[in-house]
């Protein structure tokens, strides 16, 4: 297991922002629950007050469901850039089906993704990624 501390996860920020280049969203959308801490310091960080989250879960602990549930999707249509934010790409399942539902509902919305941590073995890649994983995470915010 890996421990990730937040004086790690402010370096990554930077690190983030960096990759992103002139890439500017109109909004950021994060993935609950793992997304929100994220894409809460990523919206201070490129001074952006439109935040928003959707549900999606996967995983109960550290034990992956066999199905996918993504609820909570806001209204999103009068925005042309969306940055979509989570935690970590384990399988890659959950943010490939997110993506195939966010891209049927807006079909005119430009998506970009971002996580901290992705796995170079997952069924989908990022836009936007800092960390290949090998273990589980421990995520600072986690069971505080």
């Amino acid at each position: 297991m890996y421990h990730y501390k937040y004086e790690e996860f402010v370096q990554d920020l930077e690190l983030l922002c960096k990759f992103m280049g002139d890439y500017k969203p109109d909004i950021i959308l994060a993935v609950a629950r793992g997304g929100v801490t994220f894409g809460h310091f990523m919206a201070e960080k490129l001074d952006l007050r439109e935040l928003y989250t959707l549900n999606s879960i996967h995983y109960d602990n550290m034990k992956k469901l066999p199905t996918i549930k993504i609820s909570n999707i806001p209204n999103l249509p009068a925005y042309k850039k969306i940055l979509v934010l989570d935690d970590i790409v384990d399988s890659g399942e959950s943010l490939r089906e997110i993506m195939r539902v966010l891209e049927q509902k807006f079909p005119k919305t430009s998506f970009k993704t971002g996580a901290i941590f992705y796995k170079k073995d997952a069924v989908f890649t990022p836009d936007f990624k800092i960390k290949e994983a090998h273990d589980w995470i421990e995520f600072f915010w986690s069971n505080p």
